[in-house]
């Protein structure tokens, strides 16, 4: 580990102090996501010790070396992670927000409180894929704000890689995992012969690729970031509701997730159109994989809203969905079937098939029933957690569980007039037609939660 001062900001080099045992073949599921950093921010009650951080961060990236590597794309076009220890960017800055203010900011894409990832460039430069910032805020508090490439893995990997930081920090067992130098391949091992035989990607032509493009660029003043506020109680009565009505069992995600779509088609005057929700899947425990593998290993469940469609109907329609994932959604050979009619050097020309902004398709992707407030670092547990914004891309949302591991916190980028609809006093009474007026809000929370 290795440290510099730069002006009154303290940047140090997070290392291991040594290699990870080889270079790691990324698979078509981290291709896919490339170019794209995920960010978020952990909360605490109090400044926490850099030292501590830094030095539990050298023993966490000794056993996930991913992260403190680099992209490599091979003479075969093929993406590979050397695992050489080139570090991790760690800075510590005084921060001039309170508590309250910085939860605030996490919807700002440049919210000061991340130093995101540079996803596509990190494709052709050594640039870091894992960068941690801690902000010592103005009245005590603190934010940890932690971006990292998303070929590095998806969500659950962050997960590893954070309960593995708190061990070290702590002292105890960490998790255990199964890295792999081949991911397709560890893939591959667990996957039936069939699956639902449709993609989950696709090649956009040329007009629509140029569309996405302008739709990229212009993200930051097409689309608002906006959060919602449901209590585990509030929750709980909109899923009892739609399951009663559906006269099935469902999830907690199930309801919100119909609610949610039913509701922003109702505001966007679309009632009579059909509209898509993406769910990402994560594939550990349906496909047999150990809870320790590493990478993107992400289905998905698309699923269109039709006109006429209730949302208990709908909720039972994504029950179902999940229950018959293996046989009617996953597709990870149809993909490879897919690319290799297209070519393998085409991929990246294609996008994840449920991105189409243009159709209002909304991607929820669930971050919850990870433990993430359970895990102490430095001595103290994260009193709130929350995405960061990068990219603004519309129809884009993040689930996670409120402070201290209750109720639900969403995330959502939405285009800008619809965003400003839903703040409305309609909007808030379709929103939240089953919240009652003694529902708690949460004991710490952005000022402007929905």
């Amino acid at each position: 580990m290795t440290g510099t001062l730069t002006s009154d900001t303290e940047i140090r080099t997070v290392r291991a102090g040594r290699p990870g045992p080889g270079p790691v073949r990324c698979s078509v599921g981290d291709l896919l996501l490339a170019d794209l950093p995920v960010s978020v921010v952990l909360f605490h009650d109090r400044h926490l010790d850099a030292d501590a951080l830094a030095a539990g961060l050298a023993r966490a990236l000794d056993r996930l070396p991913e992260f403190a590597g680099r992209l490599r794309t091979g003479t075969d076009g093929d993406l590979h992670i050397d695992t050489d220890d080139s570090g991790v960017p760690f800075t510590v800055a005084d921060a001039p927000w309170i508590l309250t203010e910085a939860l605030d900011r996490t919807a700002l894409p440049a919210n000061g409180l991340v130093d995101h990832v540079r996803a596509a460039d990190a494709r052709r430069e050594r640039l870091p894929l894992l960068t941690v910032r801690l902000n010592r805020l103005a009245d005590g508090t603190g934010a940890l704000g932690v971006s990292w490439h998303h070929a590095v893995g998806d969500m659950h990997t962050f997960a590893l890689l954070l309960r593995t930081w708190s061990a070290c920090t702590e002292g105890t067992a960490p998790p255990a995992l199964s890295p792999t130098a081949d991911r397709d391949r560890q893939l591959d091992a667990h996957l039936p012969a069939q699956d639902g035989g449709t993609p989950s990607l696709r090649l956009p032509s040329p007009e629509e690729a140029a569309e996405l493009r302008r739709t990229v660029a212009a993200a930051g003043l097409a689309n608002r970031t906006v959060q919602l506020w449901f209590s585990s109680a509030e929750a709980e009565r909109l899923r009892t509701a739609l399951a009663a009505e559906a006269g099935r069992r469902l999830s907690v995600n199930d309801a919100f997730c119909a609610h949610l779509l039913h509701t922003l088609r109702e505001l966007d005057g679309r009632a009579d159109r059909e509209q898509t929700l993406t769910v990402p899947v994560n594939l550990r425990r349906i496909l047999g994989l150990p809870d320790g593998a590493l990478g993107n290993l992400l289905g998905e469940i698309r699923l269109p809203l039709r006109p006429g469609t209730t949302p208990a109907r709908y909720a039972a329609e994504l029950r179902t969905a999940v229950e018959e994932f293996t046989e009617r959604h996953l597709s990870a050979r149809s993909n490879l079937r897919f690319l290799r009619s297209i070519g393998p050097d085409r991929i990246t020309d294609c996008v994840p098939a449920g991105f189409d902004p243009a159709r209002r398709t909304l991607t929820l992707s669930s971050w919850c029933r990870l433990g993430l407030h359970d895990l102490p670092l430095a001595g103290h547990r994260p009193i709130a957690f929350s995405p960061a914004a990068t990219l603004q891309l519309p129809w884009s949302s993040w689930l996670v569980e409120g402070p201290g591991g209750e109720g639900l916190l969403c995330t959502l980028v939405l285009p800008t007039r619809l965003a400003a609809k839903l703040r409305g006093e309609a909007a808030q009474a379709l929103l939240h037609r089953y919240r009652e007026d003694s529902d708690p809000l949460p004991s710490v929370g952005p000022r402007k939660l929905l």
